[in-house]
């Protein structure tokens, strides 16, 4: 069992900047690639980046590429997604995952944390 913890969300004005972290316990966490997902209010949740064990990483869209950043601390079992520029439309509980590479859908969650970007 993997227990995901996220923090680091709030309420920011657009074109801000935050960081969330989501700090893993429970088993090795170099044998788990990591995810931050995203739900708005009435839809899916979907991708939005993601980091291998060996620090890989892949973003859903060149605007997250350019604006976001994953990065995790092997030693600190820790995960984080720095988010520049953010916009309103990414208002969205943000949740932190952890899959292993054989695994064909996400092995654990985080609880959420909410990011409300305003106007």
């Amino acid at each position: 069992q993997v227990q995901l913890v996220e923090s680091g969300g709030g309420l920011v004005q657009a074109g801000g900047s935050l960081r969330l972290s989501c700090a893993a316990s429970g088993r090795t966490f170099t044998d788990y690639n990591m995810g931050w997902f995203r739900q708005a209010p009435g839809k899916e949740r979907e991708f939005v980046a993601a980091i291998t064990w060996g620090g890989g990483t892949a973003y859903s869209t060149d605007s997250a590429k350019g604006r976001f950043a994953i990065s995790r601390d092997n030693a600190k079992n820790t995960v984080y997604l720095q988010m520049n520029s953010l916009r309103p439309e990414e208002t969205a509980v943000y949740y932190c995952a952890a899959y292993k590479q054989s695994s064909a859908t996400i092995d654990y969650w985080g609880q959420g944390t909410q990011i409300t970007v305003s106007s």
